[in-house]
């Protein structure tokens, strides 16, 4: 099944980052391969996990020309804490007014313990050093992302 945003850019927006840094999309993608991966909240364990995973993993990724930045609607000062409390080493960007998560079909209804209530999809994207959304994982899984999304870019790269 094809997502509706492969081939497509990202939304024009600024987002706050930890540290209360700006990052400009889709200008801090191109020229780059991105994994922008969206996790539903700060220091929850399975968002744990995947961050914890990405961080321990990071070098591989810059090693062969990738950026990883994390997406929640936290805002900085929660993902101050979170990237302290875990020594991530990789922006986390605040979606607090869920203009990326909604254009990207991330944002929406989710259900947890049988409640439905508005949040973000375990979603993640590939962006192409032209901009371009070129690989799309759905509800995915905290534990295995990281090597699925590493791998994918390697594969996308030759």
């Amino acid at each position: 099944m094809s997502d509706p945003m492969l081939g497509k850019g990202l939304p024009s927006c600024v987002l706050k980052t930890n540290g209360g840094n700006n990052v400009e999309l889709p200008k801090a993608c191109v020229g780059t391969w991105t994994v922008l991966y969206f996790y539903p909240k700060d220091d929850t364990p399975g968002c744990t996990k995947q961050a914890c995973a990405y961080r321990d993993h990071l070098g591989e990724f810059k090693s062969i020309g990738a950026q990883v930045f994390g997406v929640s609607l936290d805002d900085e000062h929660s993902h101050d804490s979170f990237v302290d409390k875990f020594s991530l080493n990789f922006p986390l960007l605040a979606d607090t007014k869920h203009v990326l998560s909604e254009a990207l079909g991330v944002y929406g209804d989710q259900e947890w313990m049988g409640k439905t209530f508005k949040g973000l999809s375990r979603d993640t994207f590939i962006i192409n050093p032209e901009g371009k959304i070129v690989k799309v994982w759905r509800k995915v899984d905290p534990l295995s992302t990281m090597a699925e999304t590493f791998n994918a870019v390697k594969e996308l790269q030759a």
